[in-house]
């Protein structure tokens, strides 16, 4: 089993926060990702990404041959509660991705995140979740 040690002490002061206004959407935050894609849905300016996740999706994106698409990273509380997200998301701290590849299904990247020992691994019909706080959490929905 690989594991990403810096993945395993993500910390929340560790995080890095842009602005969309300041940097604009296609800001490159890595080689293959922008500022948009981690922005929140609801339009909001501010983004928190943590730099732990970053890599951890480069990684991904390696393995299945790119591209990787991000549904949803960081949300904003009003966001996140307006679709029903867990009330400690980790989407809220930036430390969070739901992602889907195609031509690969999500049980495949869940299989491959959970080889990785990167963090939550939560397993989705359409995507997959992803996050950097704790190894010892997985669900299915």
């Amino acid at each position: 089993m690989t594991c990403f040690p810096v993945f395993r002490n993500a910390s929340i002061s560790d995080l890095q926060v842009y602005s969309l206004m300041e940097l604009g959407r296609d800001y490159n935050v890595s080689a293959n990702f922008t500022l948009g894609e981690f922005a929140c849905n609801d339009g909001s300016d501010i983004v928190l990404i943590h730099p732990a996740l970053i890599p951890l999706l480069e990684a991904m994106r390696l393995k299945f041959g790119g591209p990787l698409f991000i549904n949803s990273a960081y949300r904003t509380h009003s966001y996140n509660l307006s679709i029903g997200g867990a009330p400690r998301s980790k989407h809220l701290l930036g430390m969070a991705a739901d992602i889907w590849t195609p031509n690969t299904y999500p049980t495949k990247v869940a299989d491959y995140a959970e080889d990785l020992n990167i963090g939550g691994v939560g397993r989705y019909k359409t995507f997959t979740h992803v996050d950097i706080y704790s190894a010892d959490r997985r669900w299915s929905l």
